[in-house]
């Protein structure tokens, strides 16, 4: 087969990372509601169907990427598809709501093996910038189609009845799809060369795993319980968990070693920032996601196939905002972040607005749903751009890792927070009247987040210059 066909079919293979791990992210939100009938889960434990998966993945996201330059990167591609397989069927067949969680943490363990062997094999496979450009496109219109993908098949599954409850459909659809992915790189890939010199920092791994449950678990749990003592222990166990974390980074990188995390980093006042942007957006992204599902479902009584459409609107402005975002980026910089943002402010703002009274409709929310789809498709990938173009090119990779572990970090952290005022709002009660309360409660939360992100994007610089080194 020519080179240059077989490096394409190559990239289709490793596609099937991305979109697999996106299509969860999507197709839970839609059929949280029926979860949490099929296990009988609890709020709080709603929330960590949410939350355990973004916490293993933004815990092992980092030494995923490592682990492919140690064994190779097709070998961990396959172990990672493997168990993303295993484990999503596990999901399927979890008789509670513990057991749900505990196989959703470890699915996205798997995500963080699978998901950066894709991104390298583009880099390894893709020399020329012209193609690299285009496999770059293709995988940006992969995460769009898992967004849809996953938004639809939600709804379909959790609403048509089957032999099998529509809930553990959306996990078990996973598995026909690895088992073509699985097939294809055996046939397919080919192993790109290994650097044994790669070390893992083990400790670092456990030691942040360690520290982001403190934070999570009890900021979800905690308000179930009514914030007993032990919730406010491990909280502030949390703190100095993340201090001992850091401490112990900087005392590798000053040796030499390999740290999980490169401190260097957040000596640039520029990516500092960018940062806890990411930080904002995420917060507002995963949450609006849980809360918007739950009142259009549970207060507006929209069955799942119905909710799951109007979803797809959001997917489809997401989708091709995105395409068009790329090419403005260069030209007006962090303007074009601004301008996702309003996108949002105004979608929010209407949705409080008119969803606390009856004017409001199906077309209406479509609307809604896709404004919104298309001030997060400008939003997300031009933050990312703002965030990464001043860090030098030696710091580009371990920057690249932060980023992407802070992005699920503040992902479940969103969840739990404003998750948890949402539920603290909506108290015992099930009816429209309430949810909307909720919904207007969690929803404010929503736009101060945005208001914050929007005085960090002010204030961050806008050159297309070198990073601003704090100290200089």
């Amino acid at each position: 087969m020519p080179e240059s066909k077989s490096r394409w079919i190559a990239l289709l293979i490793v596609l099937f990372a991305p979109l697999l791990s996106v299509i969860d992210v999507f197709i839970i939100n839609i059929a949280i509601p029926a979860i949490r009938k099929g296990v009988h889960a609890t709020e709080a434990e709603v929330q960590l169907v949410i939350a355990s998966y973004l916490l293993g993945y933004a815990a092992f996201l980092i030494t995923g990427g490592r682990l492919g330059d140690h064994f190779g990167r097709k070998r961990i591609f396959l172990t990672g598809m493997l168990l993303f397989t295993a484990t999503s069927c596990w999901c399927g067949l979890s008789g509670s709501a513990l057991e749900l969680n505990i196989a959703r943490f470890f699915q996205g363990v798997s995500a963080a093996l699978m998901v950066p062997q894709t991104l390298s094999y583009i880099q390894l496979l893709f020399q020329n910038p012209e193609d690299r450009a285009k496999a770059v496109g293709w995988f940006g219109f992969t995460l769009g189609v898992a967004s849809i993908a996953g938004q639809f098949l939600g709804g379909f599954l959790t609403w048509f009845h089957f032999f099998i409850p529509g809930w553990r459909l959306i996990f078990f659809i996973n598995l026909p799809l690895g088992i073509i992915s699985l097939a294809g790189a055996f046939r397919y890939l080919k192993e790109t060369g290994v650097n044994a010199s790669s070390k893992f920092d083990i400790p670092g791994v456990v030691l942040l795993t360690v520290s982001l449950f403190c934070l999570i678990i009890p900021l979800i749990l905690g308000r179930e319980y009514g914030w007993p003592w032990w919730s406010w222990a491990i909280l502030l166990s949390s703190a100095l968990l993340f201090f001992l974390f850091f401490k112990n980074q900087d005392r590798k990188r000053l040796r030499g070693g390999a740290p999980l995390i490169n401190t260097d980093l957040l000596k640039f006042r520029d990516f500092n920032i960018g940062l806890l942007c990411v930080f904002c957006l995420f917060v507002f992204h995963n949450t609006y996601l849980l809360i918007s599902t739950l009142l259009f479902q549970n207060g507006f009584q929209y069955n799942p196939f119905i909710a799951g459409k109007l979803f797809v609107i959001f997917g489809i402005g997401s989708t091709i905002s995105s395409l068009y975002s790329g090419k403005l980026i260069g030209r007006y910089g962090k303007k074009v972040v601004l301008a996702g943002v309003f996108f949002l402010f105004v979608s929010i703002g209407a949705q409080l607005f008119f969803f606390s009274s009856d004017h409001y409709s199906q077309p209406f929310i479509a609307l809604m749903l896709f404004i919104h789809g298309a001030g997060m498709g400008v939003a997300i990938p031009s933050t990312l751009n703002v965030t990464l173009k001043s860090v030098p090119a030696e710091f580009a990779g371990a920057a690249s890792g932060l980023y992407s572990t802070f992005q699920q970090t503040s992902s479940a952290l969103g969840v739990s927070v404003i998750g948890g005022v949402f539920f603290s709002v909506l108290g015992k009660y099930a009816d429209r009247l309430h949810y909307e309360q909720a919904f207007k409660a969690a929803g404010l939360c929503e736009l101060l987040t945005l208001l914050i992100l929007s005085v960090l994007l002010l204030i961050m610089p806008d050159s297309p210059g070198a990073a601003v080194h704090i100290g200089e």
